[in-house]
This record gives structure tokens, sequence and C-alpha cells, in this order.
């Protein structure tokens, strides 16, 4: 596995050094591209968090109307953030007034700081508080050892000043937002972000392409999600982690795929009397030569898989 990673209970989350480090030859190299009009996402690089990369790992961005700027997710670290905010300067000078979090792992939220001179409204899923606030000081106290000991250079959240519990709407100008906000998938803080304008679907970690996906909440929920997702009239879709855009519905089909055949492994292995230990090292091994990491996280979404699927009516 590239990178340094911290585990707690289950949970794998990245973290690496920040503002305090000049930014990496390859961050000032990674350009905006512009998927739809007005609809802007800095790809993330295809790797585990490393000091080299900064924690810029995760498809972040902003959306642009007549009035204001939405960033919806701001980045793995805080020179992340920061220079996130700079390519948001140097394309429009409107406000930054809200800030997104699509869910609570630490590559979508510690670049936060870097936005908080903008006193933006900061809008997530009604879980998020909670999740973060158990978890928060977990990142920065690993990302502060990273770094050698100085907490303000490991990035933070800012503190959500809008819960989203089912839907919500936001309007930049002209152009009005659907956020919402479901049950426990990839995380139990899920949110998604649509631009009916441009029938864009802001997914976050909802969907992953090339790079494995990584179970952090509800195995049989995520599947569902996706279905409610795939009924959505979008015609493209910005993947939390993979290429700036897929077209919608199809750029689902990977995902399901492999998520579908964790399920069937696991539930078939349950049916023949097989434990959690064969579960790390056998389950959905079709896959492997189809994802990026599918070493470092397949094993553990097994175990998460079968720890939730032992439960389930085999009827």
């Amino acid at each position: 596995m590239a990178g340094r990673t911290l585990i707690r209970a289950g949970f794998l989350f990245c973290v690496v050094v920040g503002l305090g480090l000049p930014a990496p030859l390859w961050a000032k190299d990674v350009p905006l591209i512009q998927v739809a009009p007005g609809v802007y996402v800095r790809p993330g690089v295809m790797q585990d968090a490393t000091a080299a990369n900064d924690d810029a790992i995760a498809n972040i961005g902003f959306i642009v109307g007549h009035d204001a700027v939405a960033v919806i997710d701001p980045g793995g670290s805080a020179g992340d953030g920061a220079r996130l905010r700079a390519q948001i300067r140097a394309t429009t000078r409107l406000p930054i007034r809200y800030l997104i979090y699509t869910h609570v792992h630490p590559d979508h939220v510690l670049g936060a700081v870097a936005f908080a001179e903008d006193h933006p409204l900061v809008v997530a899923h009604a879980r998020f508080a909670a999740a973060w606030a158990e978890r928060g000081a977990y990142y920065r106290q690993g990302l502060a050892r990273i770094l050698g000991g100085d907490p303000a250079q490991a990035g933070g959240a800012l503190p959500p000043t809008q819960a989203v519990d089912t839907t919500a709407d936001i309007d930049l100008g002209g152009r009005v937002l659907h956020l919402a906000a479901y049950g426990a998938a990839h995380t139990d803080s899920d949110l998604t972000v649509y631009d009916g304008q441009t029938r864009t679907l802001w997914a976050g970690d909802l969907l992953f392409q090339g790079r494995i996906p990584a179970l952090d909440g509800s195995l049989t929920g995520w599947l569902t999600v996706l279905g409610q997702l795939k009924a959505l009239p979008a015609v493209r879709v910005v993947p939390g982690h993979g290429p700036a855009q897929l077209p919608w519905p199809a750029g689902a089909a990977d995902e399901e795929r492999y998520l579908t055949t964790l399920a069937r492994d696991v539930r078939a292995l349950l049916k023949n009397g097989g434990d959690i230990d064969a579960a790390a090292t056998t389950v959905a091994r079709s896959e492997r030569g189809r994802w990026k990491l599918f070493d470092a996280y397949n094993g553990r979404n097994a175990i998460t898989a079968f720890k939730q699927l032992e439960w389930e009516d085999p009827s």
C-alpha cells in the first residue's frame, strides 16, 4: 500500500503532509477540467495518500452560478484546499458562498480550513457532525504526527451550518443545486449534488471508477443507493475517485459489478460454512485485475461485508 495510513475500528483513513510543505510538483500541473458549463473538477491522483501527493487523491471542485460559488469537497489537506481555492479565484471573483461535504472521509474534508476566510455556509449530511466528532480529532492527530507534531498544518473541517437529512436546494443565482442525503452506503453520511441546469450528478464516493471502492457503511445499502442514483435524469457524473466525469448511468456499471460480486461471494462463503479469514483471501478475487489498490482494500471490504451479511436471513 502506498503511503501511510491509519486504521481504527475497521475504517481506513489516509493522512499526509499539508500546507507546511511546498506544493508537490504534480499538483501545480493538474488543471481544472470544466465537465459542463460552470462545473469544474480537479481530478485526484489514483493513489493512496503520500507526502508527495499531499492527499490530493479525491476528485474535488466547484460550481459557479450568476451570484456565487459552491465548493464540492474542499480537498484532503490544508495545502490541497489552498490550491483549490487559488484555482477558484483564478476562474471567478464571485463569492464562495457554500462549501459542501459529500461525506466524512478526510481526503474530501481536511482542505476546508483554506476556505475559512470566505465564511461559507457549510452544508453536510445530518449525520456528518456526529461522525466528525467521533473521528476528526483522530484524523488530525495522526496527520500532525506525520508532520512533526504541528496540528495547524494538518488541515481540518469547518463545522456544518446546514444539515441535510433528506433533500435541500441551494441557489447560486440562476442555478439551483439539489442536494440529497442517503442512508448508510459508502459511509453513513453520503450526500450528492445534482445540477439540473447541466444534468450533472456529483456523487462523491458513492461512485468509484478505476480505484477499488472502499466499504465504510453498508454493502446492501450502497447497492440500493446506486439504484436510486441510476434513476436520476443525469447525463454525466463526477465520481469521488476516477476520471473527472463519466456518462450516466452507464458509469455505474463497474462499481455495481464489484459490489454485487462482493455480496454474492460472501453469501456463497457463508452458505458453505466459510469463516471471516477465508473471506479476506477469497472473496471477489475475480475483480483483482480490474481495480487499482485492489490488494490494499479488497480484503477489508470482504471482512466488512462478511460481518454485515452473516446476520442476514438466508431465506
